[in-house]
């Protein structure tokens, strides 16, 4: 197994099953809700985080259907925070088109999202296991600390690496971890095998998410689907940025500081150069190497199969992705 498109191949029928039963579960009697929650789920995205409970299941041996449903929820969650995201940070693109917010407004965005989520609740009910709900409520509680979180650094331009970490761990790992967990929660797997691949998923999550923050000054908008600059234009600090004002001085750290401050990606040419001759895309690069690393070695006790071979091609592939 060597691309995408083959783990694909793999999960063909599973991921067909789980987007009927999304594009079900998502009709609505208000017309609004219908055009909105079907407008951003047919935007694109290759749809990771319930790929990945689909084959935690599958690399555990589940033979049931309940996989399904539950990789809805995991896609609904993520979605409804998409939506809210965009309102946060006034996003007026995502994935190449014009975000929700920007087409119907933000307080259709927030509402429609609060209903993605609520109806994510209704169906992780379903199995009537109270492990899943644990985990998934949780991962919520998590996601909405690291928003918190991310919107309070905001031009602040002494966030520490252990801050950001913080952030990403709670804003996007801790649902790939969920992801993974509950895989193999339906399967019956042990404490030991249930924690080992939410350990694959968290330090999955924590590598998909520093490469894209590299890439958010590396790519360019047709690639990423957005501009490039996004997450500085809205003052967001990122590992590349906190690298670079750790290793810079002078004028070169002034202009940094600046740009974050006033969240001004204007420069950001300037900036860039600024980063590369202190070498903060390789650092980033390194960093999230290690934690795909990490991620393999977390599968050092799953059987052998080709559900696994695609869990672990998924590391290599997070740290290559162009977007």
């Amino acid at each position: 197994m060597q691309n995408f498109s083959e783990i694909q191949a793999l999960m063909k029928s599973d991921m067909e099953k789980t987007d009927d039963i999304l594009i079900d579960r998502l009709n609505s009697n208000v017309e609004l809700i219908n055009k909105m929650s079907h407008y951003i789920i047919a935007s694109g995205g290759k749809r990771l985080r319930p790929l990945l409970l689909l084959l935690s299941a599958r690399a555990t041996n589940y033979t049931g259907t309940d996989h399904h449903a539950m990789a809805v929820v995991i896609e609904l969650i993520h979605t409804a925070t998409l939506l809210h995201d965009d309102v946060v940070d006034e996003s007026t693109t995502r994935r190449g088109q014009d975000s929700a917010n920007e087409l119907w407004g933000n307080a259709p965005s927030v509402l429609v999202g609060d209903f993605i989520y609520s109806r994510a609740f209704e169906i992780m009910v379903e199995p009537n296991s109270m492990a899943i709900m644990r985990i998934l409520s949780k991962a919520t509680n998590q996601i909405a600390e690291g928003e918190v979180l991310q919107l309070l650094n905001i031009r602040n331009a002494n966030v520490s690496q252990t801050e950001y970490f913080k952030v990403i761990e709670k804003k996007t790992a801790c649902l790939f971890e969920a992801a993974c967990k509950i895989g193999a929660l339906l399967s019956d797997s042990s404490k030991k095998t249930i924690n080992s691949l939410g350990d694959f998923g968290l330090h999955l999550g924590k590598a998909f998410q520093i490469i894209d923050d590299a890439l958010d000054y590396e790519s360019d908008s047709i690639t990423m689907g957005k501009e490039v600059g996004d997450d500085l234009s809205e003052g967001k600090i990122t590992l590349p940025m906190i690298y670079a004002l750790e290793k810079t001085s002078g004028e070169e750290n002034k202009i940094l500081k600046n740009a974050i401050k006033t969240a001004d990606a204007s420069n950001i040419d300037n900036i860039v150069t600024i980063l590369c001759s202190v070498n903060a895309f390789e650092f980033t690069r390194q960093i999230a190497k290690n934690e795909s690393q990490k991620a393999l070695e977390s599968l050092e006790n799953i059987p052998e199969s080709d559900y696994l071979s695609a869990l672990k091609l998924l590391c290599e592939l997070s740290l290559n992705r162009t977007s």
